[in-house]
């Protein structure tokens, strides 16, 4: 079977993993030859997509389009080429337009009446602002006191199309849910670290929260997809504040980095529960394997100098590949070459206990010179 996946950035670097590991081929399509997820698919075809050439030339037979992008305009074009040649679509474009606006997200948690930090001028400051359409930690800001925010959105002109609410600290989770609407299934809840720009820097399994909390989690998750008929997978993340779980946002696409986690952690791999749903038409219960302990995080080297950052730092370096048993990690997804002075790097370290994974982790950074100054003093749990 052959997956074409667009786009060949972080989500793509996600597809194509676990397409591999379930034994799918795999295309990837991207305007970009030297995106990540170039360096270890089957093939690659260069392309960029529009809706007046929505289909790509010499297109090999495709059994199923997975989109790996988040760019309506793109996304619209697919669905085009799927419609026209009669290829599966694993992707909920309806559910899409609703995550893909966090106004609109915030305005379904309101009308479900589901906990979220409050929206400004209901809250005290400090707020996080948040443009409506950017995925992530992108364009995030926080601001303090009244002044400094007027200063930069003095106008309600200015404060349309932007998100303002309360500035909550506290642990981040995030969950996916899967399936058709009569049939959902949540999958591990993930434990997620940020960098000093909110951007995810580390993911580790199984989870800290309590077993209450995990439920309340699934419930809340499952609540939303029924709401808005999910068909496909989305992910949903929270804030743990005050002992309450508040909803930060939701985003019906294949995610990043939590797929990853959960497949090491429990065998299931989410790229092949889609092809199930779409190809089959059936949403298969999880078989869910004893939780293994999983730490996967991004790590930069530059001269002698490792730290761990943020996922934005894995697209800046050409395409990628997989590296087994790399300086002791289990796996690697990674730009390393030898005697090559800057690369990046998705560590992935699992064990029978999170005392195996501190141990296991501690020793590969040892391999490497100048990890242990910044790398090791971090903890994982």
């Amino acid at each position: 079977m052959l997956i074409a996946v667009i786009g060949g950035k972080l989500q793509g670097v996600e597809a194509v993993y676990l397409a591999q590991k379930a034994g799918f081929k795999t295309l990837v399509i991207d305007k970009n030859p030297l995106a990540p997820a170039t360096g270890f698919c089957d093939q690659f075809m260069e392309f960029e997509f529009s809706l007046e050439h929505p289909v790509p030339k010499d297109c090999p037979k495709i059994d199923l389009i997975l989109p790996a992008i988040e760019d309506t305009y793109i996304l619209v074009a697919i669905k085009i080429w799927a419609k026209l040649k009669n290829i599966p679509l694993a992707f909920d474009m309806d559910a899409y337009r609703i995550s893909s606006s966090k106004l609109k997200s915030d305005a379904l948690f309101k009308k479900m009446d589901l906990p979220a930090p409050r929206p400004w001028p209901d809250c005290s400051f400090p707020v996080v602002v948040k443009p409506d359409q950017a995925s992530g930690s992108q364009g995030v800001e926080i601001f303090k006191d009244k002044e400094a925010f007027l200063s930069r959105f003095s106008t309600q002109q200015k404060q349309n199309n932007i998100v303002i609410q309360e500035y909550i600290q506290g642990p981040s989770y995030s969950i996916e849910v899967i399936g058709c609407p009569g049939q959902y299934h949540t999958l591990q809840v993930t434990d997620l670290g940020m960098d000093k720009g909110y951007d995810c820097k580390r993911v580790t399994a199984p989870t800290r929260l309590s077993l209450n909390q995990v439920n309340r989690f699934e419930k809340t998750a499952l609540a939303i997809a029924k709401e808005i008929d999910l068909n496909g997978i989305m992910d949903v993340e929270v804030i743990l504040n005050k002992n309450e779980l508040k909803l930060l946002e939701i985003d019906a696409r294949l995610p990043s980095q939590t797929p990853i986690t959960v497949y090491w952690s429990t065998g299931i791999n989410m790229v092949k529960m889609l092809c199930d749903l779409f190809l089959n038409e059936k949403c298969p219960y999880p078989e869910q394997k004893h939780e293994r302990f999983v730490t996967v995080e991004h790590i930069l080297f530059s001269g002698s100098d490792f730290k761990v950052c943020g996922e934005h730092i894995m697209p800046q370096d050409g395409p990628l590949k997989i590296i087994s048993d790399f300086f002791g990690a289990d796996e690697a997804i990674t730009s390393f070459a030898k005697g090559k002075d800057k690369w990046v790097a998705t560590m992935i370290f699992t064990g029978s206990s999170q005392e195996e994974v501190i141990n296991k982790r501690e020793n590969c950074y040892n391999k490497m010179p100048g990890a242990i100054n910044h790398i090791l003093k971090e903890k994982i749990h």
